[in-house]
């Protein structure tokens, strides 16, 4: 297998919208996550301040992944697909759910408060429920020929919800050292009292699951442990104990900016864990990215396509977050 074929480069764009996603978006359902920590009024004003401008434009990305998804592994999409489509649903309304509730809690100030629950609880809907697709997948996916040959059920397990409580923790750090750096006062004094709780939870959490996930699959196990290939692999848990201690240290001298960037790491070197588990296999344990490829042509065709609106992408979020950088102020939405 060539690391330079069309498979593999489609896999590593998605790889990268996907990753993308987790970076920019989770900090903002982070936000929704602790919004009942916060105080009515300025905190919490402040706090939605902090994600108004870039909100939206974040989900850019979720659906870079999933129209690559579709348009270079229709196979694998169209396998994957009907195996988490009860989690899946259940994200894309609490997303709806959630953006309905960042506007109207503005535009109705007489029930601001339902507005609030509507906010935490799309947010915290559509975090577990991305933790749960994750822990599906994982944890592998039947298939006979060339569809999905489970039940309803099958993505509802033990190791699923623990990866969907995960994720939402995972989601909180960010979104408190996204505060830390956005956020003056009472505020930042709540996001530096919980980045240190959500620190030590979420790295108690990234430690079941990677101690889970090797026993998932017997082709995991290898993948990790097999000499000499566990030499490198080892490099993994080494280097998250690494971050999880700048991280603290970060905290306790009371850095702005150190404490996001680490725990982005934190999530990165997650990723590089879970593509340790899977690749070069898109469906786990079923389908492999060659298998699961769309013709030659096609990926060709769109992968010109995301070679010149990834870019484009990535350019105009810059922007954006160049333009809105600094402090967030109480001043409204709208």
């Amino acid at each position: 297998m060539s690391f330079f074929d069309l498979p593999t480069a489609w896999a590593f764009v998605i790889a990268f919208a996907v990753f993308a996603y987790v970076v920019m978006d989770g900090f903002d359902l982070g936000i929704g996550v602790l919004f009942p920590i916060f105080k009515p009024g300025n905190e919490r004003d402040t706090a939605m301040n902090s994600v108004a401008p870039v909100w939206d434009g974040n989900e850019t990305w979720l659906v870079l992944g999933g129209g690559g998804l579709m348009a270079a592994f229709p196979l694998a999409y169209a396998v994957v697909m009907p195996a988490v489509y009860a989690p899946l649903i259940a994200m894309l309304l609490a997303l709806i759910f959630r953006g309905v509730a960042f506007e109207f809690r503005w535009r109705d100030p007489a029930h601001r408060a339902f507005w609030d629950v509507a906010f935490t609880g799309g947010s915290v809907l559509a975090a577990f429920a991305q933790g749960v697709v994750l822990g599906a997948l994982l944890q592998g996916i039947k298939v006979e020929g060339r569809g999905y040959a489970g039940g309803w059920w099958d993505w509802l397990t033990p190791f699923s919800l623990l990866a969907g409580v995960s994720v939402v923790i995972g989601y909180a750090l960010l979104g408190a050292c996204w505060l830390i750096m956005k956020a003056e006062g009472s505020l930042q004094d709540h996001a530096w009292r919980w980045a240190g709780r959500l620190g030590i939870a979420t790295l108690s959490c990234v430690g079941l699951v990677s101690a889970a996930t090797p026993f998932l699959e017997h082709v995991y196990f290898e993948r990790w442990f097999a000499f000499p290939r566990v030499l490198f692999t080892a490099q993994v848990p080494v280097l998250v104990a690494v971050v999880g201690v700048l991280f603290f240290l970060a905290l306790k001298k009371r850095r702005e900016r150190a404490p996001f960037l680490l725990a982005l790491t934190l999530f990165g070197l997650c990723f590089a864990g879970l593509g340790v588990s899977i690749f070069p296999h898109i469906v786990p344990g079923a389908l492999t990215i060659h298998q699961a490829a769309a013709p030659s042509a096609s990926q060709a065709f769109t992968l010109v396509g995301a070679a010149v609106m990834i870019p484009i992408i990535i350019a105009y979020t810059a922007y954006s977050y160049w333009v809105f950088r600094g402090k967030s102020g109480t001043e409204g939405y709208h």
